[in-house]
């Protein structure tokens, strides 16, 4: 009797491990066949803006890797949250991306209504890049340094004025960041898109920005712009010798746009990885690295854990920001 209970348990662990092997098995070959089929990244931008562009120089590079056609599916709209949730809803096979950008770290303390959570329903592939903003004043603006516009704003509290492209943009709370760290006032005018506040500072209408570089340079080459700081630690290669945040006292007010790809959750960890090999590889590229750096982009090329990682100290840097200045979405 004891002999065959022995045996009974013995097959019921032999057919409990088969099992597991076998329910494995199917994880295992999906991803040693992954991608046998075309890849969608959804941009949750209009084509051809600076995500655009980069994520089409990435998934050209990205494809021929993975031997295969990488489509870029533009699905612009509700600060992102249209794409954002298109993806988080797709599939965990790997065959759905999303690029990210700030929206991930800062649109679950803008809104209160998402449908779905970023923390949790979208899992980091890799980073791509960044780009620090800068701060920008007309150059007719009698602020020649940033200490200048910052002493200003806090002798007259209610002189000062900022343009973005709207509420919760990379640029509002950039200088939200700005204002906090510098103990300043000013007042935040937001428009609907970067074009028309830039026109409006250009005119005198408004005291500074913070924007991205990219957008900056036509207007300081034709003398309509003056750059008063880099808002990194780092100097900025289209900018030499402007100033780096950092160096003037204000080490804290580093605030850049940046982008990397997340697929939904689910996906496998071993398709992460060999989208992630894929992403670094893409990124190590002369031709890709040559054009980013035009865009005023830093690559950042990592593991799915170092952006994971970036994403929650991103989320908890600007939830904190957008609670002190209670900012909410349009």
């Amino acid at each position: 009797m004891r002999a065959n209970s022995a045996l009974s348990k013995l097959f019921r662990g032999l057919g409990l491990a088969t099992t597991v092997a076998f329910a494995a098995l199917p994880a295992m070959s999906r991803a040693a066949d992954f991608p046998s089929k075309p890849i969608k990244i959804v941009v949750p931008y209009a084509p051809g803006g600076a995500v655009d562009i980069v994520t089409r120089l990435v998934a050209q590079k990205m494809g021929e890797t993975l031997k295969q056609s990488i489509i870029i599916d533009n699905r612009p709209g509700g600060a992102t949250n249209i794409g954002m949730d298109i993806v988080a809803r797709a599939p965990g096979d790997g065959y759905t991306l999303l690029t990210a950008s700030n929206s991930l770290a800062s649109n679950a303390a803008l809104f209160t209504n998402l449908n779905f959570d970023p923390a949790k329903d979208l899992i980091p592939v890799g980073a791509i890049g960044y780009a620090p903003l800068v701060v920008v004043v007309p150059s007719s603006s009698p602020f020649k340094t940033l200490q200048d516009m910052i002493a200003y704003g806090k002798a007259n509290p209610d002189k000062l004025t900022y343009a973005s492209a709207g509420n919760g943009s990379s640029g509002h709370l950039a200088s939200e960041l700005l204002k906090g760290e510098g103990k300043f006032d000013a007042l935040h005018v937001p428009y609907k898109g970067g074009a028309p506040a830039i026109t409006d500072m250009l005119g005198g209408r408004i005291s500074f920005m913070s924007i991205n570089p990219v957008e900056a340079i036509p207007h300081i080459k034709a003398g309509k712009m003056t750059t008063l700081a880099v808002l990194d630690s780092k100097p900025s290669a289209l900018l030499p010798g402007v100033p780096r945040v950092a160096s003037l006292g204000l080490p804290n007010a580093a605030a850049s746009v940046w982008w990397g790809l997340c697929a939904p959750k689910g996906t496998p960890a071993d398709v992460v990885a060999k989208l992630n090999e894929a992403l670094n590889k893409a990124l190590a590229d002369n031709d890709v690295q040559t054009r980013l750096s035009e865009l005023g982009a830093v690559t950042t090329p990592g593991s799915a854990a170092d952006f994971g990682k970036f994403v929650q100290e991103e989320t908890v840097k600007w939830s904190r920001v957008i609670k002190a200045a209670n900012i909410k979405a349009d």
